[in-house]
């Protein structure tokens, strides 16, 4: 299966129009339209983006003495 990603912008309302897929006159294809906005917020994909974080004493080793390597 190919598949083919592109941005576009509704110009009027209930509208898309797409020019220059990479696909052939007859060939079937599936479109899903997402809206940028909501795709972004729903997907989960950066959980921590916008959190803010506390890092406690950032220069020190992480754990050292339980790494199998140091024993």
């Amino acid at each position: 299966m190919k598949s083919h990603r592109v941005e576009a912008a509704i110009e009027r309302d209930g509208t898309l129009m797409l020019d220059g897929l990479p696909f052939h006159k007859g060939e079937v294809v599936e479109v899903i339209v997402l809206s940028r906005s909501d795709a972004s917020q729903s997907s989960g994909r950066y959980p921590l983006r916008g959190k803010h974080i506390r890092y406690i004493a950032p220069t020190e080793p992480a754990a050292h003495g339980e790494w199998e390597a140091g024993k």
